[in-house]
């Protein structure tokens, strides 16, 4: 991006770097929007970086020196507001923070701006019953947990007030944003790299699941789906959920665990579809894998009401239960898709297309800012993205 002779300076903050998924891309491809930008974190656990964060000399916070980073950094959830408060950003001019849980509560000087891409209100304060429930916390935790999550809901309430303009990654998340903060959103859906992925000619047997391995993903309706239709599945990812998953799978069922770029494409574009059984705040992968032509089958909630267009680029099961996902598969199973039109799709979501948006949001946001210009990027169709079609999806 070109910043001209700008003399301000920005900072582009995310709430941690201690895995490795969409919020993490989406942070990255802020930076590289608003580059040259300093990138700052509370913490990083290196072994999780991708190749662009390790190149960046990400700033933290005393956070950085806690034990275990990447084991542990979800116990820790108390001590990210002083962090995230006594970051020292007096400098910067223009503070964009990416934030699903804390990053929004920094403290910028007086007259600079700060604009917040939020991926969800906090999920463990907001929706704590569910939260835990999927994460299979013991009783003696969930009482805890309940506990210490008050004046964590009281703070996150009074951070809402620190940005000055909220992006939300979608409709469903501006609902939560508006139900628990009162404050309104901009809707601007995450990137795709629709260009790391292609079209292929072949398509194999196998359905696909590519995510972390966690609980609140619920992979187990796939698994189970699968192993009772007795259908191909191969399971990219890896965490903690996956000695149960692998207890629970037949002998369909196949686990790569993490895997790179190259194995990762080839099972997107050949996949029979992917499977999307779990409720996302917006859920890059299935753009990810209607990018390579191919459909999702996926729960109809959460981010994926306003991605999948049903009969087009895939189609959804409506409960939250192994039944009704291998309803889905049959029925998907009976039906014809375009891949052309699919990733036509996804293309709709491009980075190109995020970049321009931000930029707009940003320039929007005082004049000082107006000189701030993208690459040249080609000209795209931007889709109109659909509201939430569930009150219960916009709430947090």
């Amino acid at each position: 991006m070109n910043h001209g002779t700008a003399p301000f300076r920005i900072a582009v903050f995310h709430d941690n770097f201690a895995q490795a998924g969409g919020a993490e891309k989406v942070a990255e491809e802020i930076h590289r929007t608003l580059a040259p930008a300093d990138l700052w974190s509370t913490l990083y656990a290196p072994e999780r970086l991708s190749a662009y964060a390790r190149q960046q000399g990400i700033r933290t916070t005393w956070m950085q020196s806690l034990p275990g980073k990447a084991k542990y950094f979800r116990y820790y959830f108390l001590l990210y507001p002083f962090a995230v408060e006594g970051a020292k950003l007096d400098a910067y001019d223009l503070i964009v923070t990416s934030c699903f849980g804390y990053a929004k509560g920094v403290r910028k000087r007086k007259g600079a701006v700060h604009v917040c891409y939020c991926h969800t209100p906090m999920r463990w304060v907001w929706r704590t019953a569910d939260y835990v429930a999927r994460e299979g916390f013991s009783a003696w935790k969930r009482t805890l947990l309940n506990l210490l999550l008050k004046p964590l809901k009281a703070w996150e309430m009074r951070a809402a007030r620190q940005p000055d303009i909220f992006i939300a990654n979608s409709h469903a998340v501006a609902e939560r944003i508006r139900f628990a903060f009162g404050r309104e959103s901009i809707v601007i859906p995450p990137p795709i790299e629709t260009s790391r992925f292609q079209l292929s000619a072949e398509v194999d047997d196998s359905y696909l699941v590519l995510t972390r391995l966690t609980p609140y993903k619920r992979i187990d309706l796939a698994v189970e789906a699968c192993t009772r239709l007795g259908r191909k599945l191969v399971v990219i990812g890896d965490g903690p959920d996956r000695a149960r998953l692998e207890a629970m799978a037949g002998p369909t069922v196949t686990f790569l665990g993490r895997a790179p770029d190259e194995v990762v494409n080839r099972h997107a574009s050949r996949c029979r579809a992917l499977l999307f059984p779990g409720e996302e705040d917006f859920g890059m992968v299935p753009l990810e894998i209607n990018a390579s032509g191919r459909p999702v089958i996926a729960f109809y909630g959460g981010g994926a009401m306003e991605t999948v267009l049903d009969g087009e680029t895939g189609v959804f099961f409506r409960e939250a239960n192994a039944d009704s996902l291998s309803e889905a598969i049959l029925r998907f199973e009976s039906m014809t898709f375009n891949p052309q039109r699919i990733r036509s799709h996804a293309e709709g979501y491009d980075t190109t297309v995020f970049r321009r948006r931000l930029l707009d949001v940003v320039r929007s946001a005082s004049k000082e800012f107006a000189q701030l210009s993208p690459d040249p990027i080609p000209a795209l169709e931007i889709p109109e993205l659909a509201a939430a079609g569930s009150g219960k999806a916009g709430r947090p």
